[in-house]
Formats: structure tokens, C-alpha cells, sequence
């Protein structure tokens, strides 16, 4: 985990040194996420984020991210249900495009994601965990895509994001995570 905030920091200090146009900024916001697994049904868990992002460049620019989220989702089988929540630190690097002024515009952007899953709670019920004792054992970290849209108005900028599972969570099952996000944030920088 140290060496993605090490990373972090040196991307930001080489993009200032180099005069880049640079924005820094903090955001938080709402997650409703979901856990797909083989012949389970599905519902939604509504989580957080909160966080800090940088702009690196002008109408095209590069979007590091770094924030603590809250997620997870409740699945149903005929023999019991699952309710598993995730707090993880996401690690995302998007490709950002704007249509605009840099102080009023509308955004587009897309690119990876690296989740590291820092605690996990689960709650399965007793038929569920006796037929599938392995289904809780996940993945400490996991990667997946983020796509979405925005808009920035003065210092303000919110964001709708779908983020979906590139790794499963459990291999076992084939569970992976898909998120929709909506973030508010503000530019500090």
C-alpha cells in the first residue's frame, strides 16, 4: 500500500516539476455496489468514498485518484443468503477528456483500477455457510475499469462512474464487484 501513495506523490511532483497545467483537489460521494457470483441472485449495498484526485493537463489530461470506499452486496441462494460489506482503497488512473472552459465544462473519462481490500465483513447464514464454506475467502486486492462523465463548474466537479471487475473477488465462484458511483468534489489546487 505504501508504495501506490509513493507513487502518487512522485507522479504529482514530476507533473509540477515539468509545468504541466495541475490541479489538485478532494472528493466524497456515494457507491451502490453489487456482487455477481454464479447462480446467485444479486441486490445492491449503498457504500462511500472519499478521497483526493489530481488533473494533470490541459483538455486531455491524466486522472490519478486515491480514496477509502465502502462496498459489497447481498446475494440470495435457495439454500441461504450472504451480506458481505468491503472497505478497500482504490487506486484508479484515468484517461480524461473535457468539452469546455477548464472553469465550466462537461468531462468524459475511462481507465484501470486497483482495489486493495483493507477489511471485509460477512454475514452468511447458517444453511449458506454449511453448503459453501469457501464462498467468504476473497482476494486481498483486485483490478477492474472505471468509465464515466462529469462536470466541473468553477472549483466544483461531480462525477457518475460505473466501475466493473477485471479480477474475480473469489475465483471459486466467479464473483466480482460493479459499482456505480456518484461523487462531489472540489479543487483545492
Amino acid at each position: 500500500m505504501k508504495k501506490y501513495l509513493l507513487s502518487f506523490v512522485i507522479l504529482i511532483s514530476v507533473s509540477m516539476g515539468a509545468k504541466a497545467q495541475f490541479s489538485l483537489g478532494i472528493k466524497a460521494g456515494v457507491d451502490l455496489s453489487k456482487i455477481d457470483a454464479d447462480n446467485f441472485n444479486e441486490s445492491t449495498k449503498t457504500g462511500y468514498q472519499v478521497g483526493a484526485f489530481a488533473r494533470l493537463g490541459g483538455a486531455t489530461y491524466l486522472q490519478p485518484e486515491l480514496y477509502l470506499a465502502s462496498s459489497g452486496g447481498n446475494l440470495n441462494a435457495s439454500n441461504g443468503t450472504a451480506d458481505i460489506k468491503f472497505n478497500t482503497l482504490n487506486v484508479p488512473l484515468l484517461l480524461a477528456h473535457r468539452f469546455g472552459t477548464a472553469g465550466a465544462n462537461l468531462h468524459i473519462m475511462g481507465g484501470p483500477v486497483y482495489s486493495y481490500i483493507m477489511s471485509q465483513d460477512k454475514s452468511f447464514s447458517q444453511n449458506f455457510n454449511a453448503a459453501y464454506n469457501d464462498f467468504g475467502t476473497y482476494n486481498n486486492s483486485t483490478f477492474g475499469y472505471q468509465v464515466g462523465a462529469g462536470v466541473d463548474f468553477l472549483g466544483f466537479t461531480g462525477d457518475l462512474r460505473y466501475e466493473g471487475g477485471l479480477s474475480n473477488l473469489n475465483p471459486n465462484y466467479g464473483q466480482r464487484a460493479n459499482i456505480w458511483s456518484v461523487t462531489i468534489g472540489f479543487k483545492i489546487l
